[in-house]
């Protein structure tokens, strides 16, 4: 799963949730009391929510989280939730202002949830700029860096377009918006009339109010101690690590735990630790879905596969697709899109099944009644009147709508020759029910297929303009206007979910989207163009590979030039992985829990078919950790593994900004620590004894 595709394994957010999972119930009971608790604390007016505190400390953190999540995407895709970190540091770092400004007498207005809670959405509306962008998928991959790993020959000019910093920041600024525009006139029938749960926002809503209860005030002290703590040793690792890695393929990265053969086959634990603390924030299934198809890919498959050299595909291809890559990067894309299109056709279902219950359950109900509120707790009455103050009128949304569509049909063909006016056009005239379908599925499943309705355009855009006609170039274009609608418009409807929650103002939740939307059309691009410059992207054996870059290319060559490219066999093996998705979902689908907790998910197992399986390992490592933390202790562990493994995850990643900058100066590691067999390290001290 590509960025928030693993993330929509378990919801967009969905590692909030699973540390909360098993007290859902009774937290959501707790629940019911939770505004009489806060009922001695006025409700600041929207405007008031909106502080400078607040946009600064979110513009720290976004570029820390950015930075994180675009180290994410260039790796393996894998990206985990940061909601639970930018709460947590978003409440440590206000608190701890507001408390000093307090010792000295110029405290001027206290720190509130809903202040906490502007902050955690303007945070994650800007690293998620980092995903949604496209930089570790569809706009990477129109590079002529990703198109040289599909051939060695001319490429047509007319199927890349290259990174700038320029063009990709305008790009950003026109597609990035106006997906907030298409879903704010139903915030009241999804959150009010139909009660969607999302859980993902309903999980940092409960968050969010209980660190500003006594108790969870001490609780989040405790738990940013850990995460310090863990943030540190995370940083200090990752710079101990650079001295040893003066070339490529030197470091810790390439140990050979798992012997030197294992080794080549990309099986070894590369002592990271982001992606230890990754896999204690996954739910084991995923982890062990991972390291499933690791095994059966780099295990079984493509050793077998690499005894019909000659046969199925010419010797000398080991370094583009006509070659054993081929059924690497195409097996994986049949996995992710049989996986996608089930969800697709489930979640799709499932919310029309739901929206005929609730359109039945209304047509049943009295005319009139008496007394409308008859029933509803007093939490529930509270969060309305809160909820429904601040409206943002209908026409606000249509008229931006509109704007920001005409604005865009004028300039993203400017920026892409390839995409005519028209294409644009059209997208923007059906995107509002795909947003709507996709906010409402999110609603119901905490599932997030926004890449899913970009692949959809991959196919339908890059197919109408031709191959002769850049095809593959508009394609992915189109996926960056689909993704950008659908992606923000679900992120805003969980942000109005947490908002409902927290009483936070629905006017100020939009603002802070807009805020953060803002900082992330400028702080992605530049983190992006910092990796550019400072490291070797996208190559096959680079430290960031950009796995999902060439399989977006590979979807939009597929959708213009058909199967014809493909190596002998793969076609027929390509089938048999898709029917296997989707015939896997459906087996999860219709056995009980007890049993289908067991079935390994097929996204999951799609990724490292074409990495390999050493992250898979050290998620695992991660599993293992918590599954005996928690065996230990379990109060404690639930507790505190996200505030660690957060740490892990930051520290390691803010390693990535340091490094880059020593990259770029040309400041290389003094020493190379690589592993040789016996045999040839007995040739190498003969060689040099000589």
């Amino acid at each position: 799963m590509s960025g928030r595709e693993m993330a929509s394994a378990n919801g967009e957010s969905g590692t909030v949730v699973s540390g909360l999972e098993d007290n859902r119930g009774e937290e959501e009971r707790e629940s019911l009391s939770v505004e009489q608790i806060f009922e001695s604390k006025s409700v600041p007016p929207w405007q008031e929510q909106l502080t400078f505190r607040a946009f600064f400390v979110s513009f720290v953190l976004g570029i820390m989280f950015s930075v994180i999540v675009m180290r994410f995407n260039l790796t393996t895709g894998i990206i985990p939730s940061l909601n639970v970190s930018a709460g947590l540091l978003g409440f440590f770092f206000v608190k701890s202002w507001t408390k000093f400004l307090e010792k000295v007498g110029a405290l001027k207005q206290p720190f509130t949830r809903q202040e906490n809670t502007v902050i955690q959405t303007c945070v994650v509306a800007c690293s998620g700029i980092a995903f949604s962008g496209g930089f570790g998928s569809y706009l990477f991959a129109m590079s002529e860096t990703i198109a040289r790993r599909d051939t060695h020959g001319a490429i047509d000019p007319q199927t890349v377009k290259n990174p700038s910093l320029g063009w990709m920041m305008g790009f950003l600024f026109v597609v990035s918006f106006i997906g907030l525009f298409s879903i704010v006139p139903l915030r009241k029938i999804m959150v009010i009339d139909y009660k969607l749960p999302y859980p993902s926002g309903t999980a940092t809503a409960l968050l969010i109010n209980s660190f500003h209860t006594p108790q969870g005030a001490k609780l989040v002290k405790k738990q940013v101690r850990a995460l310090g703590k863990f943030f540190s040793f995370s940083f200090l690792w990752g710079f101990f690590q650079w001295f040893f890695t003066a070339t490529g393929d030197c470091g810790f990265q390439n140990f050979p735990t798992l012997g030197l053969k294992a080794r080549d086959y990309r099986f070894y634990f590369d002592f990271s630790a982001t992606y230890v603390g990754v896999g204690m924030i996954c739910p084991y299934i995923v982890n062990v879905s991972l390291l499933l198809g690791a095994i059966l890919s780099w295990g079984i498959m493509w050793p077998l596969i690499e005894t019909q050299v000659g046969k199925w595909y010419p010797a000398g291809q080991d370094d583009n697709l006509k070659g054993l890559p081929g059924y690497r990067v195409f097996i994986s894309i049949a996995l992710i899109l049989g996986d996608g299109l089930y969800n697709f056709g489930k979640v799709f279902i499932k919310s029309a099944l739901a929206l005929n219950q609730q359109r039945r359950a209304r047509a049943i109900l009295p005319v009139t009644d008496a007394n409308p509120s008859a029933g509803t707790s007093y939490d529930e009455k509270r969060r309305n009147e809160v909820f429904m103050s601040d409206s943002i009128p209908p026409y606000i949304a249509a008229a931006g709508y509109v704007t920001l569509a005409a604005i865009s049909i004028g300039v993203l063909p400017q920026i892409f020759p390839q995409l005519k006016w028209y294409f644009v056009l059209i997208t923007y005239t059906f995107a509002p029910v795909f947003a709507f379908c996709n906010a409402y599925g999110a609603g119901l499943t905490d599932w997030s297929l926004a890449s899913t309705y970009g692949k959809l355009a991959i196919f339908i855009f890059g197919a109408w303009a031709g191959a002769a006609h850049g095809g593959v170039v508009a394609g992915l274009a189109a996926c960056g206007v689909m993704m950008g609608i659908v992606s923000t418009a679900s992120d805003l409807m969980q942000d109005f979910k947490t908002g409902y929650l927290t009483l936070a103002s629905p006017r100020s939740m939009f603002a802070s989207q807009v805020v953060g939307t803002a900082m992330g059309c400028v702080i992605a691009p530049c983190v992006f163009w910092l990796f550019h410059k400072a490291f070797d992207l996208g190559r096959e054996k680079s430290e960031y590979p950009a796995p999902f870059a060439l399989v977006y290319r590979n979807i939009s060559l597929i959708g213009v030039e058909g199967f014809s490219s493909l190596p002998d066999h793969c076609l027929t093996l390509c089938l048999v992985f898709f029917l296997a998705a989707m015939a896997i979902n459906l087996v999860r689908d219709l056995t009980p829990k007890r049993i289908s907790q067991f079935i390994p998910l097929p996204m999951a197992m799609a990724i490292p078919f074409y990495i390999g399986g050493y992250f898979a390992i050290d998620m695992c490592v991660g599993s293992l950790i918590l599954f005996v933390w928690r065996r230990l202790d379990k109060k404690k562990a639930d507790a505190f593994a996200p505030a660690v493994a957060s740490g892990m995850i930051c520290g390691d990643g803010i390693w990535s900004l340091p490094a880059s900058i020593l990259a770029i100066a040309k400041v290389k590691p003094p020493i190379c620590m690589k592993f040789l067999s016996r045999a040839v390290n007995a040739k190498v001290d003969g060689f040099l004894a000589n």
